[in-house]
């Protein structure tokens, strides 16, 4: 469907730009004089060479629906209708693709459709969880309130993300570095000295005759690395995408030293802080539990959380049900259960969500100060075992010419 370019003026006399969408220029005229709007000029936007279009281009990040969230939130708590705030956020916006999906969105609403109708149709940014808040919001009438809690999560998680991603970064970096290094000995250094090695005609030791094969080897068969390397990897996707490869692999992932302890305590972080504004948005408890499935990434906790929506529907209660999982710590189920006595089941959670955070935050500083030295040690082996495969054989050469 065409895009048109529009320059209009507000009813204060404000000079407004921005983009609509629309089958022809008289439907485009029709869509901005709706939005109570002056026309000064309409121009179609250039479609050559699509493919290469800043929209194209472009992509909407995480960070984008945050901030959307957001702004939304504050320009409807200000007082102003969803078409306004679409609008505003649309001149507003930097990214080409947010805006083109925003310009979607505002024709949608136009056209007659709710705000949560108008999200379903792009579930690769807009998530289960985010599409039901919205919903209950609309159900409502507290889609501001819903809005800024939502805000308020996606800001949490964001924040979250980003510490335990800013503890990988130092370990992440001396891996590359470490594998770089490798690859510059094996190609470059150690070729040259096991040459001059061999025009001495001395015996090596076995150090330096495997520290040489595996020069050897990555010289002659850096293609099969390569092709092992990516081969592998493609694979292991694909495997750990079948019911059985995430069995295994979320289960070696949750048994793993610090690593295991920490993937439960985001896990559960997200679990109960999604649950906890689920359940005080105004969304049954079942509803909130069967949304929950589809948001957690580990297999064997959609399968529990699975099992107690069935549970709950029978109607038992959500405190005893989490006690009888090994992988719900017991504190979980006793604050669910004073959720349940006192009728605040959102607080409880929300409060319990806190917890598991500051623990997460614990595990991610023990990880951080655990790493170091680990990374030292293998830096230490791997080195040592390179320079002494190296000075060996000098120091032999060195004893003959004595």
């Amino acid at each position: 469907m065409p895009i048109y370019n529009y320059s209009a003026r507000d009813d204060r006399g404000n000079k407004i730009k921005g983009m609509v969408e629309a089958d022809n220029e008289k439907e485009a005229v029709t869509l901005i004089r709706d939005r109570s709007l002056f026309l000064i000029g309409l121009s179609k936007k250039e479609n050559k060479l699509s493919f290469l279009s800043p929209a194209k281009l472009s992509k909407i990040s995480f960070n984008d629906i945050v901030n959307f969230t957001r702004q939304l939130s504050t320009m409807m708590t200000a007082g102003l209708q969803i078409q306004e705030a679409l609008d505003l956020l649309r001149v507003q916006s930097t990214n080409p693709a947010f805006t083109e999906m925003l310009v979607k969105i505002s024709r949608d609403i136009q056209s007659g459709g709710n705000l949560t109708t108008t999200l379903e149709k792009y579930p690769q940014h807009f998530s289960t969880t985010y599409i039901a808040l919205i919903r209950a919001g609309e159900s409502s009438g507290t889609l501001d309130m819903v809005l800024n809690r939502l805000a308020d999560n996606l800001e949490k998680d964001q924040e979250f993300s980003a510490t335990v991603k800013g503890a990988m970064v130092y370990p992440a970096i001396i891996f590359i570095v470490m594998i770089i290094v490798f690859i510059i000995l094996m190609t470059a250094v150690v070729p040259k000295l096991t040459e001059l090695f061999s025009q001495f005609g001395s015996d090596l030791p076995l150090q330096t005759r495997i520290l040489q094969w595996v020069s050897d080897f990555f010289v002659k068969f850096w293609w099969l690395v390569v092709i092992i390397g990516v081969g592998g990897w493609t694979l292991f996707l694909k495997w750990k995408k079948t019911i059985s490869g995430r069995h295994i692999w979320d289960a070696i992932v949750l048994k793993l030293p610090i690593f295991g302890p920490l993937s439960k305590q985001i896990i559960l972080v997200e679990f109960t802080r999604t649950l906890g504004m689920l359940v005080g948005s105004g969304v049954h408890i079942l509803d909130s539990l069967n949304i929950m499935v589809k948001s957690v990434d580990n297999i064997h906790y959609q399968e529990a959380i699975q099992d107690i929506a069935k549970k709950v529907e029978k109607g038992l209660p959500l405190g005893q049900l989490f006690a009888q999982y090994p992988m719900f710590p017991p504190i979980l189920a006793q604050m669910v259960r004073v959720g349940e006595e006192t009728g605040k089941m959102d607080e409880s959670l929300i409060k319990i969500s806190t917890y598991f955070e500051r623990e997460s935050d614990h595990t991610v500083k023990t990880l951080t100060t655990a790493l170091e030295p680990v990374i030292m040690i293998i830096l230490a082996v791997g080195v040592g075992f390179i320079v002494f495969s190296i000075i060996t054989p000098i120091y032999n050469l060195t004893s003959q010419f004595k």
